[in-house]
């Protein structure tokens, strides 16, 4: 069931308004309890938010979280697609299909071993912009299964996955992480047993990306 959090790409800092990117179009990150977003658990790793959405079974979730690495280390690890199954949960196969000028475009499966393997492909958008600290980073994903494999037999397909990563600098050394998600695996997985399951999956995908940000190839990247 964790691998409803896990949509490959895998955001939310306590913001009550918007952070503008390059393009000047704006970024939500707030969890303003007037916008029906709750506190679904919290701990010094990670603080993770839900609310309902209207129509749907399942639930937005949004985590905040402190990474201990420069943001444009947490951003090269997020990037690495092609790397993902040898560290993201759950995940067996991660492809880089194409790149478009705004994104690119990436299928992958996930195998939670103890129901069918889910798959879907995604477009994910990239931006960044410089601030006083260093650059802010986001990521954005939505389903763009028309531009992937057909679907196979005993593989279910994904078709809602919506999220984004943002990634901001606090301080020379860290990172605030914001990890936004709303998706429905398919199948016959009941909902309360998907949404619970998504705490449990969030943080294990947070504690991926820490570890792995303290290689040093990640750090190394920087432009």
């Amino acid at each position: 069931m964790y691998w409803r959090t896990l949509a490959g790409f895998m955001p939310v800092f306590l913001l009550t308004g918007a952070i503008p990117n390059s393009s000047g179009a704006e970024f939500s990150s707030s969890v303003d309890p007037s916008e029906g977003w709750k506190v679904t658990s919290g701990s010094k790793d990670v603080a993770l938010y839900s609310r309902a959405r209207a129509g749907s079974r399942m639930k937005e979730f949004r985590a905040i979280g402190s990474i201990d690495a420069p943001t444009y280390a947490v951003h090269a690890v997020i990037d690495d697609f092609e790397d993902y199954a040898r560290f993201m949960p759950y995940t067996v196969e991660c492809r880089l299909l194409k790149r478009e000028a705004d994104s690119i475009i990436t299928y992958q499966r996930l195998s939670p071993k103890i129901c069918e393997d889910r798959d879907y492909t995604l477009r994910v958008r990239k931006k960044s912009w410089p601030g006083p600290e260093g650059f802010t980073y986001l990521n954005q994903w939505e389903p763009a299964n028309n531009l992937g494999p057909a679907e196979k037999k005993g593989i279910v397909r994904v078709k809602i996955c919506d999220g984004s990563w943002l990634l901001e600098p606090d301080g020379a050394i860290k990172t605030r992480a914001t990890y936004s998600i709303y998706t429905d695996t398919g199948g016959m997985i009941p909902a309360f047993i998907a949404n619970r399951a998504s705490g449990i999956g969030i943080s294990k995908l947070f504690e991926a990306v820490r570890k792995q940000a303290r290689n040093p190839k990640y750090t190394a990247r920087q432009l």
